[in-house]
């Protein structure tokens, strides 16, 4: 699979700035399950996973480069038919230039944290990772 690093690229020039703060302050402000997440992938024992990484014009929540996966973290607004309507749009987006999406709500990775790492484990394991 060809490995692809500069999607920043592809955003639009007058929005990067902007998605450039956004993330900044996502990474500063990171919600309870985003918290979570990253205490158990920032020991790259997965992958070397980025917080907040511009993608076009998308920022996602978490991304492996070296296997082209996303790991996205769902509040309740993500169950609104809009954003769903949105999502699908951005996972196609994103599944189109070789990246695995996968999502996760806040809740499912609160309640069950050692679950959801080993559904990421078997994505990586998909991807080519391990």
């Amino acid at each position: 699979m060809e490995k692809k690093s500069y999607f920043y690229h592809q955003a639009d020039p007058a929005l990067y700035p902007l998605l450039q703060e956004f993330a900044k302050k996502n990474r500063s402000n990171p919600t309870d399950a985003e918290r979570v997440l990253w205490q158990y992938l920032k020991d790259k024992q997965l992958g070397h996973f980025r917080r907040q990484y511009i993608i076009g014009d998308y920022i996602a929540d978490f991304i492996c480069l070296s296997t082209n996966l996303i790991i996205e973290l769902d509040g309740g607004y993500h169950q609104l038919p809009e954003q769903q309507m949105s999502d699908e749009l951005r996972t196609q987006w994103l599944e189109s230039r070789g990246f695995k999406v996968v999502r996760f709500s806040n809740e499912e990775l609160l309640d069950s944290p050692e679950s959801v790492m080993n559904k990421i484990k078997e994505y990586q394991a998909i991807q080519g990772h391990e």
